[in-house]
């Protein structure tokens, strides 16, 4: 006799879990903790609140492991990748075409570093490479010469791109225009050289010369740098502006907002689920007095409703119901659905029932008092959102003309200050001097400071109570500080953070004089 196949029966029993909300809260809290306390850490050091004797902030001395009891020179700058010092392009292009040019020249400086700087420092391994390109338009193919000479009166010699050759001068001869695309690997630092342009014919001139000379300047300060050693980060180009996205000033405000937001961002979806939960709670309450009216016991009243839409609540009845059908007494189930939500609103509820279930009596009527009074207690919260909208926009308003002030001070006023008393720069302290007063010289870079942690204080403060107003939990306040924190830093590094405000001087010029001269006919050496 054959044996019967053994049915294998699967029970998927829908068990309550541990709750993971507290772990990830305490999860995020700690991270958090350790990124924002990181990034203050790396203001802090970056700013001139903690001092050194170097005068180097601190995070200069600890990184490139400078002795802070010695002023450092441009060699131990150099032997730190974050201080060593990369040439900027210095331009200068003829404002307008010179007209009729026989033989005509005219002087410029080379700017760099002085040996006094440079200490023991080569010269040789800060090469600043001088590119030449011009434009010569004439009627006729007349050639001509072009002369750089240096502060001796030498030609210089350097690369010529079109004939892919060295020579110390150029001599060719195009019709209706020809150019030049000169490049000298190595221009040392010093006044009066002298570039010109010379036709090789002496009964033609040239119609009209343009052209540009470009230097690679080395100014002692790195790019990561300002010019009081103050760190400001890479420059990133984005949608054509230079951003300074990890300026030590911005370090201050991700500190804060990584302390604040993440978890209060975390808690507040929590708070909002369990808000969900409860708004369906007082209609879940009201049909199952409904049914109890209708002569079922709570428990088949339970796995009816489980059939039902009730939104966020939904899970919750429905495992209430597998619960009751697994043999589990309603009063536990509906204390462990009060335990899983955890408000005062559902608990307050729960309590009522149970005391009621257990009294025996109208149950009905407890049941809709209770949703009457679980309804009423949301339509109040409800209502108390509606009526702090206004002054939270209000506090929105207020922060953001705040904002628009500051921004307008540090983009417009400070600059404009700082411009009219820079004084000359042979004044000791700087500054300008009204009669026998003398004005000092400000710091635009300090108010800007100022200007910025002001912005970001005025955020956390007013988001806070934003929140509290609005919920009573502190978390929203955070929440909404953080958004606001974003709003500044957003603001000040796209509008006031330019170079000039944020300590970065422009490559010095090359200073041509202000004339034309008539060159000596050319000669090398």
């Amino acid at each position: 006799m054959a044996r019967k196949k053994k049915t294998r029966i699967n029970v998927d029993l829908d068990l309550p879990k541990d709750d993971t909300v507290m772990i990830k809260l305490y999860t995020i809290i700690g991270l958090t903790l350790l990124l924002g306390i990181s990034s203050l850490g790396f203001w802090i050091i970056n700013t001139d609140f903690v001092p050194t004797q170097n005068g180097n902030p601190m995070f200069i001395n600890m990184y490139c492991k400078f002795d802070p009891r010695f002023q450092t020179t441009y060699s131990d700058n150099q032997s730190c990748d974050i201080l060593q010092d990369t040439p900027s392009p210095s331009t200068w292009e003829s404002v307008d075409p010179w007209r009729g040019v026989g033989a005509r020249g005219q002087d410029f400086d080379v700017p760099g570093l002085d040996n006094d700087t440079l200490g023991t420092y080569p010269r040789s391994l800060l090469a600043q490479q001088m590119s030449v390109t011009c434009k010569v338009k004439d009627s006729k193919p007349v050639p001509f010469t072009v002369e750089i000479r240096d502060p001796n009166g030498y030609l210089m010699t350097w690369y010529d791109s079109s004939l892919k050759h060295y020579s110390n001068a150029t001599n060719t001869a195009k019709a209706r225009g020809g150019g030049c695309d000169l490049v000298i690997p190595d221009v040392q630092p010093g006044e009066g050289y002298t570039i010109a342009f010379i036709s090789n014919d002496k009964d033609e001139t040239l119609d009209t010369v343009e052209f540009a000379i470009t230097i690679d300047v080395y100014d002692g300060i790195p790019d990561n740098m300002n010019n009081k050693s103050l760190w400001i980060g890479p420059e990133v180009d984005f949608l054509g502006m230079s951003l300074r996205p990890a300026i030590f000033l911005n370090w201050f405000g991700f500190g804060i907002f990584i302390l604040i937001y993440p978890a209060s961002v975390f808690w507040e979806k929590q708070m909002k689920a369990l808000n969900e939960v409860e708004e369906k709670f007082p209609d879940f309450l009201r049909d199952l007095a409904e049914y109890w009216k209708g002569g079922l016991s709570m428990t088949v009243a339970v796995q009816t409703l489980a059939n039902s839409e009730y939104g966020a609540l939904n899970h919750d009845v429905k495992k209430m119901a597998n619960q009751i059908s697994w043999g589990i007494a309603f009063e536990i189930v509906i204390n462990q659905f009060a335990d899983r939500v955890g408000t005062p609103l559902v608990k307050r509820a729960i309590s009522l029932i149970n005391e009621a279930n257990r009294a025996g009596g109208k149950i009905s009527d407890i049941l809709v008092t209770a949703a009457n009074d679980s309804r009423e207690i949301k339509f109040l919260e409800a209502e108390r959102v509606r009526a702090i909208s206004s002054y939270i926009a209000v506090i929105w308003v207020s922060y953001m003309v705040f904002l628009l002030v500051i921004i307008m001070m540090g983009k417009i006023f400070i600059p404009a200050i700082a411009g009219s008393n820079a004084g000359d720069s042979g004044e000791e302290e700087g500054g300008a001097s009204i009669g026998n007063m003398q004005i000092r010289s400000i710091d635009a870079l300090f108010f800007i400071t100022v200007f910025y942690y002001g912005v970001t204080m005025q955020a956390l403060g007013n988001g806070t109570m934003a929140g509290l107003m609005a919920t009573g939990r502190i978390t929203t306040g955070f929440k909404i500080a953080g958004q606001m924190i974003v709003v500044g830093i957003l603001g000040f590094n796209f509008i006031v953070y330019e170079p000039q405000l944020i300590g970065l001087s422009p490559p010095p010029g090359l200073n041509p004089s202000t004339g034309t001269y008539t060159p000596s006919p050319a000669y090398i050496p």
